[in-house]
């Protein structure tokens, strides 16, 4: 069976499925995949270098914000 983000398990009920994959240099960038949900990655345009976040909220798993923070040139 297929479960949410590529896991390898369903997570309980009550739980937010999410799956983080780390850049590799220049020739993999990182993504960010919330209950079945893309939220950031190479294909979307929306990452840089550095620190990619997602602000989801909580309670109700709406995306609220995202960003990249460049710990690089400060």
């Amino acid at each position: 069976p297929r479960h949410k983000c590529g896991n390898q398990k369903s997570c309980p009920q009550n739980y937010f499925a999410f799956k983080i994959i780390s850049g590799a240099a220049n020739v993999v960038g990182p993504s960010i995949c919330f209950e079945d949900l893309v939220l950031m990655s190479s294909v979307k345009n929306n990452i840089g270098r550095g620190l990619n976040i997602a602000l989801v909220n909580g309670t109700t798993g709406q995306l609220l914000k995202t960003n990249a923070f460049d710990m690089y040139s400060g």
